[in-house]
C-alpha cells in the first residue's frame, strides 16, 4: 500500500525512518511512458539494492507560484490519481514536496543537504533534463558531484515516440487538439477524467439521449470540445458511452455558457447524480456543432452514438 508524506520545506524535512530508499524524482505530470521508463527503473534499483521504492513529486505545479491567470498550466493527472497509479506500479512511499518559494529559493546543495540525504536516498532516477535548485540550475551531473558518495544517481535518456520526445508538453498539446487516441498512446492508458455527477438542465432526456453530466476541475485539463466515444465509470462498474464536451452552442451563447461534460452512458438505468464518476477518453468523433434546428441536432446524436458504439466494439 502506498504512503505518502507530504513535506514542506519551510517547516523543515524530518528524518523519515531508518527505511533506505530509491528515489524517483520529478513532477511526473501525465505519469506518461517516459515518466514510467523513469519510475521503473528506479524500482529495478530498489530491487538491486534491498530498499524501498518510492517517488519524489512536487505540488502545485510551478506555474501556479510563477504564474497568473492564463499561464498556470492545468494538470493531466491530479494528485488522487497520480497516487493511484504510483501504488499500481509498486511504488512503497510517495513523498509530495510542497513547490513554494521555500523551495524555490533553494540552491541546488542545499536541496541535496536538507532534503535528499535527509531522507535516507541511497539513489537517484531521474530524466535526462530534470532539473533542481533556484532557477533550475542544477541538473544530473551535479547532482552527482553534490551526492558525495552518499547516494547514486541515474540519469534516464530521451523517450521517444517516432522522432519527438514524450513529454507532458506534448499531451497537453494533443489534449488541446482533441487528440485523445494519440495522447492514450503515449500515456500507456487513456486520458482519464473523474468527477461528481451533477443535476443538469435535463435537456438530453428531453431529446431521448439522457446524459450524466460532470463540471471539470478547473485546474484539470479536458480535451478541446467536441464529440467523443468513452468509457463511463461509477460504482466499480464500467459503461460505453457518447460524451459531449463545450458550452452546448444549439441552446447557450458559447460565450456565456459554461463548459460542461454530458455523458449518453449506453445500457444503463438508474440514478447517478451525486456520485463519482470516471469518464476514459478513447476517441474523437467530431468538433463541437450549433444546429440550425432540434430535428438536426437529434439526428446528429444518433449518428454519433452509433459511432461510437462501432468505435469501442474495436477496443480490447
Amino acid at each position: 500500500m502506498l504512503e505518502t508524506i507530504e513535506l514542506q520545506i519551510d517547516l523543515g524535512v524530518p528524518q523519515i525512518s531508518d527505511k533506505e530508499f530509491s528515489l524517483a524524482i520529478g513532477f511526473f505530470d501525465g505519469l506518461h511512458k517516459g515518466h514510467q521508463t523513469v519510475i521503473q527503473r528506479a524500482i529495478d534499483t530498489s530491487k538491486k539494492l534491498g530498499i524501498a521504492p518510492a517517488v519524489m513529486t512536487f505540488n502545485p505545479h510551478p506555474s501556479h507560484l510563477f504564474a497568473s491567470g492564463n499561464g498556470k498550466i492545468g494538470y493531466i493527472t491530479p494528485l488522487e490519481e497520480k497516487q493511484r497509479i504510483l501504488s499500481d506500479m509498486g511504488i512503497d512511499t510517495l513523498f509530495i514536496v510542497t513547490f513554494d518559494q521555500n523551495l524555490a529559493d533553494l540552491t541546488p546543495e542545499e536541496f541535496v543537504v536538507q532534503v535528499l540525504k535527509k531522507l535516507n536516498v541511497r539513489h537517484v532516477t531521474a530524466g535526462f533534463d530534470f532539473t533542481f535548485g533556484a532557477k533550475g540550475k542544477g541538473d544530473m551531473e551535479q547532482m552527482t558531484s553534490l551526492s558525495k558518495g552518499v547516494f547514486g544517481t541515474t540519469s534516464v535518456g530521451k523517450v521517444a515516440d517516432g522522432d519527438e520526445k514524450i513529454s507532458s508538453t506534448r499531451i497537453r498539446k494533443l489534449l488541446a487538439d482533441g487528440d485523445v487516441a494519440k495522447t492514450a498512446a503515449l500515456l500507456g492508458r487513456p486520458f482519464r477524467s473523474i468527477g461528481i455527477v451533477v443535476d443538469g438542465d435535463k435537456r438530453g432526456r428531453q431529446l431521448g439521449f439522457p446524459t450524466a453530466n460532470m463540471i471539470p476541475s478547473e485546474e484539470v485539463i479536458v480535451p478541446q470540445n467536441g464529440v467523443y466515444a468513452v468509457q463511463f465509470t461509477v460504482d466499480g462498474t464500467r459503461y460505453d458511452g457518447v460524451c459531449n464536451i463545450g458550452v452546448k452552442p444549439t441552446f447557450d451563447h458559447p460565450d456565456e455558457a459554461r463548459k460542461t461534460i454530458e455523458v449518453n452512458v449506453f445500457d444503463f438505468e438508474g440514478d447517478l447524480y451525486g456520485k463519482q464518476a470516471i469518464v476514459d477518453w478513447i476517441d474523437h468523433i467530431r468538433p463541437e456543432q450549433k444546429f440550425d434546428s432540434i430535428d438536426m441536432l437529434i439526428n446528429q446524436i444518433a449518428e454519433d452514438k452509433e459511432t461510437a458504439k462501432k468505435i469501442l466494439a474495436k477496443k480490447v
